[in-house]
């Protein structure tokens, strides 16, 4: 394993650890009594392990060598991609077509989701 790839995985399981504990905690209902500035606090701070995994990709992207970089940025645009494309899908689906609401912190997780399965389909930096 490379210096990137060791350095990209301890700063992903440092920052999904903090996103999942943080979202455990607001999804089942421990945080429900936050509200007022607190409640804004408590979401940029939810919002921070997002921000610092994504600094983490963008990093392993400029230190790997350029195979892995544009492989990987490949990927991470695609990803994005289908992902801002499905949530406009499902944001015009609930609005006209009645579907259930899908609260907004599923973007993230369909992102790395959808870029987990992107080695299937991206092999290649071309």
């Amino acid at each position: 394993m490379t210096s990137a790839a060791k350095a990209y995985t301890f700063r992903t399981v440092f920052f999904m650890l903090g996103y999942v504990v943080a979202l455990v905690l607001a999804v089942s209902g421990a945080l429900d009594t936050v509200g007022g500035v607190s409640g804004w606090v408590l979401a940029a701070a939810v919002a921070a392990p997002v921000a610092g995994q994504i600094w983490a990709t963008l990093a392993f992207i400029r230190d790997s060598d350029e195979f892995v970089a544009g492989i990987t940025a490949k990927r991470f645009i695609l990803a994005a991609g289908m992902t801002f494309a499905l949530s406009v899908f499902w944001g015009f689906a609930e609005k006209f077509a009645e579907a259930p609401h899908v609260e907004g912190w599923w973007v993230y997780v369909v992102f790395w989701g959808l870029m987990g399965f992107m080695p299937m389909f991206i092999r290649s930096s071309r």
